[in-house]
């Protein structure tokens, strides 16, 4: 193949990631439409009429990476770094309507804001180690060819954000929302709607409108389909089997179609009929809470059509939402999002629900499946069979995770447990929980810190500490409904209980839904105690990467009968007050906990002092 058709290749194999790389280095001062359009142009702008060399001096590329994109992705930091006054020149051009990234959540725009701060070389530099996964070290060689000014003190300015870019909608260029402009003195332009369908000819952003459901239709969107595509079976998408093992993006979309009825084309169209019409009031169509009941946004993919315990299904993705349809007696039309899947959260599907029981369409990279009791982290998980991807009945819906309460109500509820293909990670398992929605919740754990590692990262909930962790506060989860896309247990305190009375173990449960919503619960685990004692929890942010500070507290009776008042902070809660009717106990918290003997329990406060002087409370 000549160089420059190779370039061509590697550039429209890696065009949205190229596109978002340059969307986070381009200068904050533009307003958003601006910003998309020129992320666009600097990446379209890459590829010259002559490619002299695939890579060479200047185009650093890691031990496993294409040259050829190397130099691609140097030549788009360079234009991004030193945006040029003719660049906006080249830049597509759209008139009529304005283009926007999907507006995101709290986390969007607190990132946004840090982003704003900083200048071209860190941006550049957050970007090469969010979106391309660069170590430091590869990151500032990759910024010093491309010219950027201190390339180490831009890396480690980088390395102080979260790195969270390639899961929030905001910062991708490719899946952006339309709205008009000056749409009174476009009336009277002659040519206006000409105009308009310019935007199909002049950027290969795909575009997305923005929906009605509380989120973006899809995250990574498809192509939009020709007239009357959206109902024929013919034009479905089918990937090869073994695209998975082919492609850095492990979603759905890289799903093959599975199922013994995959090439029936009455039930296809009887599916795609069913989704094209969706948006009608009707008690066939559930959709998850924050999802769009519009049309697909594009010619979907098959993931599966086949019968199952006798019920015909089909389950299509359209690149930010799976639609399961089935036939039958309670037969319709279930529609989820899925936008921002993974590895792990495109991990299974489930493709029938009788009673607590469920069978599921597991991802093709899935090597090994296993079902294990939540409530009983020492006994062995069992095997799970499954025959082209579709497993055996397993247990269901652990419904008594869906609100607190006793241990023993969660008897019973369990969860699959996946391993991925060597070909993905080696020896990698994780956790799914079926909260009775169509995409399994992932289940992770983030131990507590200690002195050697103040920072702690949520991982897989599969090691010993993380089971008995889940079996002791699984049942506090804040929330356990159909949309959650992943819940996190936090073990933020462990307190030494006065008394000789043994310890207690403070959590943060968080639950994140499919929609950038989120909430989170503070719980406490007491010797003696089967249950967790949840002590405060609501909406928001907290417990997440962007609020990692919290404190709790909760009344406790000692063996002997004293009564104390217990709380506990997070590793930068410096000191903690209580304050009673007639009474204060304000003291330094080395240990980060507080305990406070008094006669009779009463109404009080609480409030923890965090290290740099900031003030927090509990969540109510």
């Amino acid at each position: 193949m000549r160089p420059v058709a190779q370039a061509e290749a590697a550039l429209v194999r890696h065009y949205r990631r190229l596109v978002r790389l340059a969307y986070l280095a381009l200068p904050a001062d533009r307003d958003r439409h601006s910003r998309v359009l020129a992320a666009h142009a600097a990446v379209q702008c890459a590829l010259p009429s002559r490619w002299r060399r695939p890579a060479g001096p200047g185009a650093p590329a890691g031990p496993d990476e294409d040259p050829v994109y190397a130099a691609l992705r140097l030549r788009v930091l360079r234009a991004a770094l030193r945006p040029r006054p003719v660049d906006r020149l080249l830049a597509p051009r759209v008139r009529g309507v304005r283009l926007f990234t999907p507006g995101g959540g709290e986390e969007d725009a607190a990132l946004d804001r840090e982003l704003a701060g900083l200048d071209a070389s860190a941006r550049a530099a957050f970007a090469l180690l969010a979106v391309e996964g660069l170590t430091p070290g590869e990151a500032a060689e990759v910024l010093r060819a491309a010219g950027a000014a201190e390339p180490d003190r831009a890396v480690d300015r980088a390395a102080e954000l979260p790195s969270a870019a390639p899961e929030l909608p905001a910062f991708d260029p490719c899946a952006v929302r339309v709205q008009p402009t000056d749409l009174l003195r476009r009336r009277r332009t002659v040519g206006a709607s000409l105009a308009v369908a310019a935007l199909a000819l002049t950027t290969t952003a795909a575009v997305l409108s923005g929906s009605s459901g509380g989120g973006p239709a899809a995250a990574h969107p498809l192509p939009a389909p020709p007239a009357g595509a959206a109902r024929d079976p013919a034009r479905l998408v089918r990937v090869a089997p073994d695209q998975w093992q082919h492609t850095a993006r492990l979603d759905f979309s890289a799903w093959p179609a599975r199922g013994d009825r995959r090439d029936d084309t009455t039930l296809l169209g009887q599916a795609l009929t069913a989704w094209a019409q969706a948006g009608r009031p009707g008690p066939q169509t559930r959709a998850e809470p924050g999802t769009d009941t519009a049309p697909p946004t594009g010619t979907p993919h098959l993931l599966f059509a086949g019968t199952v315990d006798g019920t015909a299904v089909v389950v299509l993705y359209d690149g930010g939402r799976l639609a399961r349809y089935s036939d039958g007696r309670g037969g319709g039309l279930d529609l989820a999002r899925a936008d921002g899947s993974s590895v792990t959260t495109a991990g299974a599907v489930v493709l029938r629900r009788q009673g607590t029981s469920a069978r599921y369409l597991l991802a093709p990279w899935i090597d090994a499946a296993e079902t294990r009791r939540i409530d009983q982290p020492d006994a062995p998980a069992k095997p799970l069979d499954r025959a082209d991807g579709v497993t055996a009945v397993a247990p269901g819906a652990p419904a008594a995770m869906s609100s607190p309460g006793p241990l023993a109500d969660c008897r019973g509820a369990a969860v699959l447990q996946l391993y991925s293909s060597p070909v993905i990670a080696e020896k990698h398992a994780f956790l799914l929980a079926d909260l009775g929605g169509l995409v399994p919740a992932h289940l992770s754990y983030t131990p507590p810190p200690d002195r050697t590692q103040p920072d702690r990262e949520p991982r897989e909930a599969v090691t010993p500490e993380a089971l008995q962790a889940w079996a002791h506060g699984g049942c506090a989860v804040p929330d356990g409904t159909p949309g959650v896309k992943q819940l996190d247990l936090w073990a933020f305190a462990v307190q030494q209980l006065p008394q000789n009375a043994g310890a207690a173990s403070w959590v943060c449960l968080r639950a994140d839904r499919w929609n950038g919503e989120g909430s989170a619960a503070t719980a406490v685990l007491l010797p003696g105690a089967r249950s967790p004692q949840r002590t405060g929890g609501g909406p928001g942010r907290a417990c997440s990467r962007f609020e990692q500070d919290t404190v709790g507290w909760t009344w406790w009776r000692s063996p002997q009968g004293t009564e104390l008042l217990l709380a506990a902070g997070s590793r930068r809660v410096a000191r903690i007050t209580a304050k009673g009717p007639d009474w204060t106990a304000d003291r330094p918290a080395p240990d980060h906990t507080l305990a406070v003997e008094r006669p009779a329990r009463a109404t009080v406060s609480v409030e923890a002092v965090l290290d740099g002087g900031t003030r927090i409370t509990p969540m109510r």
